[in-house]
């Protein structure tokens, strides 16, 4: 099992951009989203936590740059990096 805690993610919308970059990665891994604890859990075979780490952090920017689109400050690539930590 491959986990990661990312303490930015805060709402629905959050917890659907990092399913959904985890699916795109691996269609068949299993996801279990805890917004509470702000902690991503995945069950697959056909991909690393490399791969899955990268697909999150993309996701997540470009989930971002609609954010800043709309008004809201979004999180730069650094700022991710250093929040998005892997958890076993």
């Amino acid at each position: 099992m491959i986990a990661f805690e990312v303490n930015d993610m805060t709402c629905g919308h959050c917890a659907s951009t990092i399913t959904k970059a985890v699916k795109q990665t691996d269609r068949d891994a299993a996801v279990a989203v805890d917004l509470g604890n702000k902690r991503v859990q995945i069950e697959s075979s056909a991909a690393d936590e490399a791969e899955f780490k990268a697909a999150i952090e993309d996701g997540w920017l470009h989930a971002g740059q609609g954010r800043r689109r709309a008004g809201v400050i979004g999180q730069s690539r650094r700022q991710l990096l250093r929040k998005l930590t892997a958890r076993v």
